[in-house]
């Protein structure tokens, strides 16, 4: 009889459920597209979730974090996730999805099959090990956010792995010959301290570790930055293929590690109180196949800063480019090249150069391997996504292809992530003509800073209004007016300092190795918790519009209904512990 085939029709489908997946779901099911989102986990995430437990890494440097969905993420993570547990961390990604109605999930279900007509893709199929049944999405737009490219080899879409050569760029990391090799994957574990001893004992295959081995690499289950990422093997093999041989050699290496930990003479002592409270058996990946796009972005555009008039992402890590031999080298297991922060991330290296129908987005952009040493981290990953998201809805409302954008519809694209509260650091985000004709008026510092489309500070400038709980700030309209939306964006504290120690220091989204003397975090004091916002009508009148009394986002979209509106009135009345107040946007359309 065969097994069952479930048919899904959608505007977008997007076949991964990592960060750049989930936030390319959630952006263009936002914008009113019905998405399907196919991933091949029981939750989502990929190497954020509970199975991996890779941290969030994103831009270097002060003021440079990645906002839009990801600090959506994020401070939902510090409401309601203070003690860091992975478990919460997965429901709230998994909530993220769930609570949009224009998303149909798909877990645990792996692509497998591409059909096409006239050079695009019409459906994907996908098998579900927990139903045994078939998905099948038919749908006008693709994202391939899976990492690994899946549908590459399915849809004939050129892609290229490995190291390009150094001539071919003119990189000067590159090796002088192109080369198959990568970056490799690890399998991550966790520990934590307790008031007693702990005995460990390995397991009988598990690889006997030696403190030689252990060259350039200093275990520390004391230091809040430990998380084993050194523990690094398959960038000399096929990263998809061999996946599971590299996974069985990891674990005997990861428990070979801790049995060093807790048993070697040079670190049992230390380690005596503690214990191992999760070994992770899914490998984390870094690098396996690159799609190419009409433009393949590398070293070079990073080092100049990567100004693209197409700009709709950015990066800002290191070009953190980890040695093939991972943990088998006796050489430095990364080379840390530095990179401005931020630099920008064009539009042409999302969508396909040969498959007109097809978006990516995460660690498998068009780029060099150099580039991707350094845009591979899921903060640049995750707005990656949400550009594509964005894009599939403007395909679809102007009836394009992904490459009509590039020539007709970036700036667009551009203004529509502003909006969203995703940073482009070479652009400045449009201010509506209502609140940039309109008299502004109120206490404190900065009150033009509202307006001006800076929604965060820049090195040594100050973008945000500051005052005191209270003080009320006023738009007063040149002539009556009907308002539908009102737009605040509050601080989050974008640098973390507001946060318990180490966990301010540390630029991370969640703990690792847990110390007796742990901290529960808490959210960043400087957001606004509590405010009222008044409309003033024609009649004279005051109406209240908006009322807060727990907010815990950065970026607030409010839809409203007021005609004959004069003004309007912004009274901040409680933050989450600041006695200063600061907002970087107020503004009304």
């Amino acid at each position: 009889m065969g097994f069952q085939i479930i048919n899904h029709t959608a505007n977008l489908c997007v076949v991964g459920g990592g960060l750049s997946g989930l936030c390319a779901a959630v952006a263009a099911a936002r914008h009113g597209l019905k998405v399907a989102l196919m991933h091949d986990r029981p939750m989502l995430g990929g190497n954020a979730s509970s199975e991996i437990r890779m941290w969030v890494c994103g831009a270097q440097g002060r003021d440079n974090r990645e906002t839009g969905l990801l600090e959506e993420i994020m401070m939902e993570n510090q409401y309601r996730n203070p003690d860091k547990n992975y478990y919460i961390w997965d429901g709230i990604l998994y909530g993220l999805a769930k609570r949009e109605e224009n998303i149909t999930l798909i877990l645990n279900c792996s692509c497998l099959d591409a059909s096409m007509k006239e050079g695009a893709i019409e459906a994907v199929t996908g098998w579900q090990t927990t139903t045994q049944r078939y998905h099948r999405v038919r749908a006008a737009l693709f994202a391939d956010c899976s990492g690994d490219s899946i549908l590459a080899p399915l849809t004939g879409a050129s892609f290229r792995a490995g190291r390009e050569a150094r001539g071919e760029f003119d990189e000067s990391i590159q090796p002088e010959q192109a080369d198959a090799c990568t970056m490799g994957m690890s399998c991550m574990f966790q520990a934590e301290e307790t008031g007693e001893p702990q005995e460990f004992i390995p397991p009988d295959w598990a690889e006997h570790i030696t403190e030689e081995q252990l060259v350039h690499r200093k275990a520390d289950l004391n230091s809040p930055m430990e998380n084993f990422w050194y523990l690094e093997l398959g960038g000399m093999r096929d990263t998809i293929s061999d996946t599971e041989e590299i996974r069985d050699e990891l674990l005997s290496l990861a428990y070979g590690i801790w049995d060093y930990l807790k048993n070697s003479p040079q670190e049992r002592e230390k380690n005596r109180n503690w214990r191992l409270s999760w070994m992770g058996e899914l490998p984390g990946k870094r690098e396996s196949r690159r799609y190419e796009g009409p433009y393949i972005m590398n070293q070079n555009d990073v080092r100049s800063g990567g100004s693209f008039i197409d700009e709709v992402a950015y990066g800002g890590w290191s070009m953190d480019d980890h040695h093939p031999a991972g943990f088998r080298t006796d050489e430095e297991p990364t080379i840390y090249h530095t990179v401005p922060s931020p630099y920008g991330i064009p539009y042409r290296c999302l969508y396909s150069r040969d498959v007109p129908n097809l978006f990516f987005a995460g660690r498998n952009i068009s780029v060099s391997h150099a580039a991707l040493s350094s845009c591979r981290v899921m903060g640049t990953c995750a707005m990656l996504g949400q550009a594509v998201g964005t894009a599939a809805y403007i395909a679809v409302a102007r009836h394009c292809l992904p490459k009509d954008i590039s020539a007709r519809y970036v700036a667009y694209l551009q203004r529509l992530l502003m909006d969203d509260d995703c940073y482009l650091p070479h652009f400045r985000r449009p201010i509506s003509t209502l609140c940039e004709n309109a008299a502004l008026e109120g206490e404190g510092l900065g009150l033009e800073c509202l307006r001006d489309g800076m929604d965060r500070d820049r090195a040594e400038e100050t973008h945000a209004w500051s005052g005191e709980i209270g003080n009320r700030i006023t738009y007063t309209f040149e002539t009556p007016c009907h308002i539908s939306r009102i737009r605040l964006v509050f601080d989050s504290d974008l640098n973390r300092r507001t946060l318990p120690c180490p966990e301010n220091s540390m630029n991370r989204n969640m703990f690792h190795n847990r110390r007796l003397c742990y901290v529960p975090s808490h959210m960043p004091t400087t957001m606004l918790k509590r405010y009222r916002i008044t409309a003033c009508c024609l009649d004279g009148g005051r109406r209240t519009v908006v009322e807060e009394e727990k907010n815990y986002l950065r970026l607030r979209k409010y839809a409203v209904d007021v005609s004959g509106c004069t003004g309007l009135v912004l009274e901040p009345l409680e933050t989450w512990g600041s006695e200063v107040v600061r907002i970087f946007a107020f503004e009304a359309e």
